[in-house]
């Protein structure tokens, strides 16, 4: 089984910083993309940064300048520094990766995983 776990979520006053962190372990061949997606209360769930394997990251238009994604891929993890946050940015974070795992049978097969979510709380 492959899965994704994520830290570093909490209480934070607006202007502050977090850094969220998300492991992905298990039968990993390789990983694509990674990325963090967000679901605020009453909202749907919308990306934040993602970064494909090898390639420039991208950002929701409302984080640019502010948070920033990055990943070790010798330790498959995916970070997310975020900064100057802001009240309406609390809301459950949710770690995804592309991942192609290794099947007992031996077989490659791809995955889209999502983490358990890890709430943040922007206070104003």
């Amino acid at each position: 089984q492959v899965q994704l776990v994520e830290s570093g979520g909490g209480l934070v006053q607006a202007g502050g910083s977090l850094r969220l962190s998300c492991a992905a372990s298990g039968s990993i061949f390789s990983i694509d993309t990674m990325g963090w997606y967000r679901q605020a209360p009453g909202k749907q769930r919308e990306m934040v940064a993602v970064i494909p394997s090898g390639d420039k990251a991208n950002y929701a238009d409302s984080v640019k300048g502010r948070f920033t994604i990055s990943r070790d891929n010798a330790k498959n993890t995916v970070y997310l520094q975020m900064n100057s946050l802001k009240p309406e940015e609390t809301a459950i974070y949710y770690c995804n990766a592309e991942i192609i795992a290794t099947m007992t049978s031996g077989l490659n097969r791809y995955l889209e995983v999502w983490g358990q979510g890890t709430l943040v709380t922007v206070s104003s």
